[in-house]
């Protein structure tokens, strides 16, 4: 039970998780003008007590021809998070994303009605 969190541990690691999330924020879909975070295509985003970060992620798309250089970018940033030792990224497409999981701020940039 090592790797079970105290209210301490959240406290101290709470502006880690939001830093990492700022740094997912600045990596952009590159056929859609809205980050990654807020497109939804974080499925799961995990930093440990000892700094490290793992994300389990999709696209929008199972083909998308820019994956590689995707997660790439997601791995860099993340790395770059002052603090951040070490960063595992899982590409997933279970569940397949669809238009739900975006945030109300992408649906505005999208044109869309961020209550639908």
């Amino acid at each position: 039970m090592a790797d079970v969190l105290t209210p301490e541990d959240v406290r101290e690691l709470a502006p880690l998780y939001d830093a990492v999330v700022a740094a997912l924020k600045e990596v952009y879909d590159p056929e859609i003008p809205v980050n990654i975070y807020d497109l939804g295509l974080i499925y799961e985003l995990v930093v440990s007590k000892s700094h490290e970060v793992y994300i389990k992620m999709t696209f929008t798309a199972p083909n998308c021809p820019m994956a590689d250089e995707v997660l790439a970018e997601v791995k860099e940033n993340v790395l770059l998070t002052p603090g951040i030792t070490a960063c595992n990224v899982e590409l997933v497409f279970d569940p397949v994303w669809d238009q739900s999981m975006l945030s109300d701020e992408a649906r505005v940039a999208l044109g869309m009605d961020p209550e639908m």
